[in-house]
């Protein structure tokens, strides 16, 4: 069973469609794939929707180790559910991923690497071995075309599955549109993400429709009927520490 991620950019817009997804995730579109609202922004937003919805947030993609640790450690201290940290670098990628845990000290992180920029999946064991709970593929550049147009379909699965195997949550994203959610949701990730799907006239920067979520959380009812309790469930199998782990009580449960 796969739960819906929505990528939201304000307050106005996670109220609109909060009652239509399982994971309201906060970034800023207009910044890319991973670009970050103010930590004071993501503070108000997940003060004013309180524990109702799992909350995420896009730290960003960074190529170094440099400033990583105090960005993760601000951004889990909002009390999101989990920071997504962008993989700019695949090589450099081990000294990002410990970095961000460091500074995290046992938050749900979330490593997102980017489809189009040749992704190692053998990172997947290093992300793992610094403490994520979960890995997402992800398009960095939306000219570059869909996730299915970077990576095939039996690659995806594979990522799903080595993922799953190391005991990760995992997520796909990347330009999908209403048409691709067959061909995703058959490879079982734990969520799908979208934007531009969500939006007026499918622009990622437009402003989400209440309208399109529905009809998109519809097509996801029609495979994942229990969604929202597989992410829970999903969640779970890397316990949270971390004041970030609003939903720790009930993930245990």
């Amino acid at each position: 069973m796969t739960a819906l991620l929505a990528s939201v950019a304000s307050l106005d817009e996670a109220r609109a469609i909060e009652d239509c997804v399982d994971v309201v995730d906060l970034k800023d579109p207009r910044a890319g794939a991973l670009g970050a609202l103010s930590v004071e922004r993501v503070a108000d937003i997940v003060r004013s929707l309180g524990a109702r919805r799992i909350i995420s947030a896009a730290l960003g993609d960074f190529v170094d180790e440099g400033s990583v640790a105090d960005a993760a450690g601000a951004m889990a201290a909002t009390g999101v559910d989990f920071v997504k940290v962008g993989l700019a670098d695949p090589v450099r990628g081990a000294r990002v991923l410990h970095a961000a845990a460091a500074g995290t000290r046992g938050s749900r992180l979330v490593a997102v690497m980017f489809a189009d920029r040749a992704p190692r999946f053998d990172l997947l064991d290093e992300i793992a071995r610094a403490g994520f709970a979960g890995a997402m593929l992800d398009t960095a550049d939306k000219r570059s075309g869909t996730l299915l147009d970077c990576v095939a379909q039996p690659r995806l699965l594979a990522f799903v599955e080595h993922a799953r195997a190391l005991g990760l949550f995992v997520g796909l994203a990347g330009s999908l549109r209403e048409e691709h959610l067959t061909e995703v949701l058959a490879c079982r990730p734990d969520y799908v993400g979208l934007r531009g799907a969500l939006c007026e006239e499918a622009n990622r920067t437009a402003r989400i429709s209440r309208t399109k979520t529905e009809a998109v959380a519809k097509a996801f009812d029609a495979v994942s009927p229990d969604r929202s309790a597989a992410l829970l469930r999903s969640l779970a199998r890397r316990p949270s520490s971390d004041p970030c782990g609003r939903h720790q009580e009930n993930v245990s449960a």
